[in-house]
């Protein structure tokens, strides 16, 4: 401190013209901007030193890698081949030998040999076609499974070999023609990405299934690129199930529309105006709301419409009584289709997730803990005591981990 004894204050601001406002004020910018980075350079040396994860980079899909087998670590010991156990019925061959006069028969000696047959099979259907006496006319119907020109096997192939295998549309275009298939880019794309209803049905219904019985859904999403731009993968599952949802958004609106499940009505309902309530939606709107006739609404434009006649889109309060009305609609339709009806939303605590029944787990709160920075002795020790008090084992975690564990139910 004594070396700067002979430095003279800073002259006042009221005493500097403009020209110097301005050269002073650039210079606090960059002295700003400089801080900034080495504050983020800290924060990310305290997150490695503590073994905390850094800020996620999103990056595409990296097909082009995805064939690539993982390299095993240096000090990673090999595991040996095992017995070899085909997962195919097993056919025999018996191979002979012409053997000496005397010679004494002493059975067989089995060699396990397996090998693939990639081929292609085309099959031109003659179907029957006849004329009715009274004019119609009939056509034999294709075999089960033949929806276009392409037999279900191609297709599961195809859809393997991309979504499971990672194999880009060009490679897989090569390798179809190669063995024989007469197949173009357009056509290739069409089996990926046409007439792909039937997936996108049982996704659904596994997600209405395990909605309606299931005692708690974990929750949870991170970012996710999808059609080249940055989004958000939501996952809602447990023991028995798991779903996936991407979007373009994380906000609650969303969640509570990936918890309908495919439906798209909005209803008006007890859960509906419980939720309102709770957010803080005045009295004088909920009765507006409740007073109508109509408590059913087909989508959203129905649901928006009847909001503006009751002169909600006017309005510009805190909170948002577009938003609340909404988010309570979305939630009496959950509610009206027997989703979550007495389950448990158990989540990291992001806000997004607080509806209903909500639980956290000890694994987020000990994240929590050990994020905190300490400074003195005296902090370290307090942090220590906190962290021994939240009774999170290895055990224990392990087993949070692949069950969930509903603690702390609010």
């Amino acid at each position: 401190m004594d070396s700067l004894d002979h430095v003279p204050p800073p002259p006042a601001l009221s005493e500097l013209n403009r020209s110097e406002l301005e050269v002073l004020l650039v210079k606090q910018f960059e002295d700003i901007s400089v801080l900034k980075q080495l504050v983020s350079e800290l924060r990310e040396e305290i997150a490695r030193l503590k073994g905390l994860k850094g800020r996620p980079n999103i990056k595409p899909s990296g097909m082009d890698k995805g064939t690539e087998a993982a390299k095993l670590a240096p000090k990673e010991k090999r595991l040996g081949r095992g017995k070899v156990a085909p997962r195919v019925a097993i056919g025999e061959e018996i191979i002979t030998i012409e053997a000496p006069p005397g010679s004494r028969f002493k059975g067989h000696e089995p060699y396990l040999v397996q090998d693939l047959v990639i081929s292609v099979r085309a099959t031109c259907y003659q179907r029957e076609r006849w004329i009715t006496p009274d004019g119609r006319l009939m056509l034999a119907p294709l075999p089960e499974g033949i929806a276009g020109h392409f037999g279900p096997e191609l297709r599961r192939f195809v859809l393997v070999q991309y979504h499971q295998g990672q194999t880009t549309l060009p490679r897989l275009l090569a390798f179809l023609r190669s063995v024989g298939v007469s197949i173009s880019k357009r056509q290739l794309q069409r089996l990926l990405t046409d007439k792909q209803e039937s997936f996108v049905a049982e996704a659904q219904d596994v997600l209405r299934a395990g909605l309606e019985t299931s005692p708690f859904v974990s929750v949870d999403d991170t970012g996710a690129r999808h059609a080249g731009k940055n989004g958000f993968c939501t996952q809602i599952g447990n023991d028995w199930f798991t779903w996936f949802g991407t979007r373009s958004s994380k906000s609650r609106l969303n969640f509570l529309d990936l918890l309908r499940a495919g439906h798209t009505d909005y209803v008006l309902n007890d859960a509906a105006y419980r939720y309102m309530r709770k957010h803080s939606l005045s009295a004088e709107l909920i009765d507006c709301l409740s007073a109508e006739p109509e408590t059913r609404f087909a989508n959203r434009t129905a649901w928006l419409a009847h909001l503006d006649r009751l002169g909600f889109t006017t309005l510009n309060v805190t909170p948002n009584p577009i938003q609340i009305a909404t988010e309570g609609a979305l939630w009496g339709s959950v509610q009206s289709h027997k989703f979550l009806c007495d389950a448990v939303v158990l989540s990291d605590d992001a806000g997004q997730f607080n509806i209903g029944r909500h639980a956290l787990c000890w694994i987020h709160a000990e994240r929590l803990v050990h994020k905190l920075d300490t400074f003195n002795e005296r902090h370290r020790i307090v942090h220590r005591a906190v962290q021994r008090s939240i009774p999170l084992t290895e055990e224990v975690e392990s087993e949070t981990q692949q069950k969930g564990q509903i603690v702390g139910l609010s």
